[in-house]
C-alpha cells in the first residue's frame, strides 16, 4: 500500500495545494488569478506530489476553515491533469508553459521521490537482494527518512556495509540512476530524471539520524571497526536530541508547534537540566505546568520509546529546517544561533 502521507507534518504550501486540490480546479483558478507566478509554481509543484488525500489529511487541511471531512474512503486525484488544466486557464499561453516546463524539471530532478508513497517493508524487501553497492546508491539517493526506515529493516550484517559504502560514495552517473529508479519503480509498479547526486558522510548522517538506536550502534560499531577517523568525523556531524539546547528560542518555539504532547513528555524522560530547562523556557506558563505535570505522573517507560520520541523531536526539527523555517548546526559545535 501507498506510504500515508503525515497530516501533521504538513507545511503552509503542501496545505493549501491539498486544499485547492480538494476544491477542484474552478475554485484553484479564481484563487491563482489572484496570485504571483511564484506562489503559483510553489504550489504547482506540491500538488505534483499528490497522488491521494485522505480524510485525515483533509481534517488538518481543513480545520482553519471549520470543514469536516468524515468517511473512510480515498480522493483519488491526477495531480498532473488537475495542475495543467488550472494553470493553462489562469495563465498566458507563454507564461503557463514556463511554469509547467520548470515543474517538469523539478519532478525530473528529483529520482526516487515515488519511494514516499510504497510501502517501506516492500521497499525493503525488493532492495535487500540487490548486490550491497546498488543498496548503497538507492538509499543514498532516496529521502533520507526513507533510507533510514529501510536500513532498520535490513539484516544486521548488511547495515554497516551498507553506511561504508554510502559514506565513500562518489558521483553517481545521471544514466545509472535513472535507470535503477525506473527498474526499481517498474518492479514495485503501482507503489525522476537527473541523477547524479554523490554519497558521502551528510548523506550517511542524515540517514542515521533517522535510525533507531540498535541500527545506529550497529552501523557506528562496524564504521568504528573498519574506519576510526570516519566514525569521528559521523559523530562530528550527527544532530542529537541534546544538540537542541544550541538552537535559539524562536527555533526552539517552532519546534514545539510541530511536536506532539506525549512525545514531548516521553522525550523529556532521560533528557538533562538544560534540555529541560529549554523547553520549558520556550512554553506557556500553562503548557510548562501541565508538561510538569505529566512528567512526574510518568512511571517506568521503555528506554526504546523515549529515544523513538526524541528521534521524532529531532526529525521535527531537520524538518523546519529543510523548509527553511530554522537554520540548525550538524553537531554542537558547528550549531548556528
Amino acid at each position: 500500500m501507498p506510504k500515508a502521507i503525515d497530516p501533521e507534518n504538513l507545511n503552509g504550501c503542501q496545505k493549501a495545494a491539498i486544499f485547492l486540490m480538494y476544491m477542484g480546479e474552478e475554485y484553484t483558478t479564481q484563487v491563482f488569478s489572484r496570485m504571483k507566478e511564484q506562489e503559483i509554481g510553489e504550489i504547482a509543484f506540491e500538488m505534483s506530489k499528490v497522488d491521494q488525500i485522505t480524510p485525515d489529511i483533509l481534517k488538518v487541511v481543513c480545520a482553519d476553515f471549520n470543514v469536516k471531512f468524515e468517511g473512510e474512503s480515498k480522493m483519488i486525484v491526477e495531480g498532473d491533469s488537475f495542475i495543467k488544466n488550472v494553470v493553462t486557464k489562469t495563465l498566458k499561453d507563454k507564461e503557463a508553459k514556463a511554469i509547467l516546463d520548470d515543474l517538469e524539471k523539478k519532478k525530473q530532478a528529483k529520482p526516487f521521490i515515488w519511494s514516499r508513497n510504497v510501502n517501506t517493508n516492500t521497499l525493503s524487501t525488493y532492495i535487500e537482494g540487490e548486490h550491497p553497492q546498488t543498496i548503497a546508491m538507492i538509499l543514498a539517493h532516496m529521502p533520507a527518512e526513507i533510507s533510514a526506515e529501510i536500513l532498520m529493516n535490513l539484516p544486521d550484517e548488511l547495515k554497516g556495509d551498507i553506511s561504508m559504502r554510502i559514506a565513500r560514495l562518489g558521483q553517481i552517473s545521471e544514466d545509472v540512476v535513472r535507470d535503477v529508479d525506473k527498474a526499481l519503480k517498474y518492479e514495485l509498479s503501482g507503489a525522476v530524471g537527473p541523477g547524479g547526486k554523490a554519497g558521502g558522510l551528510e548523506v550517511l548522517v542524515d540517514i542515521i539520524n533517522g535510525v533507531d538506536k540498535s541500527t545506529e550502534d550497529a552501523v557506528m560499531e562496524y564504521v568504528e571497526e573498519d574506519d576510526a577517523e570516519m566514525a569521528n568525523e559521523i559523530r562530528k556531524l550527527m544532530f542529537v536530541f541534546e544538540d537542541l539546547t544550541n538552537v535559539d528560542d524562536t527555533a526552539m518555539r517552532e519546534i514545539l508547534k510541530k511536536v506532539e504532547g506525549q512525545q514531548l513528555t516521553y522525550a523529556l524522560k532521560t533528557a538533562t537540566e538544560d534540555m529541560k530547562s529549554k523547553i520549558f523556557a520556550n512554553l506557556s506558563q500553562r503548557a510548562g505546568e501541565m508538561l510538569k505535570d505529566d512528567l512526574d505522573a510518568m512511571g517506568p517507560v521503555r528506554l526504546a520509546e523515549v529515544e523513538e520520541a526524541q528521534q521524532a523531536v529531532v526529525r521535527a526539527a531537520k524538518e523546519l529546517e529543510a523548509d527553511g523555517t530554522i537554520t540548525l548546526g550538524k553537531g554542537k559545535d558547528d550549531v548556528l544561533v
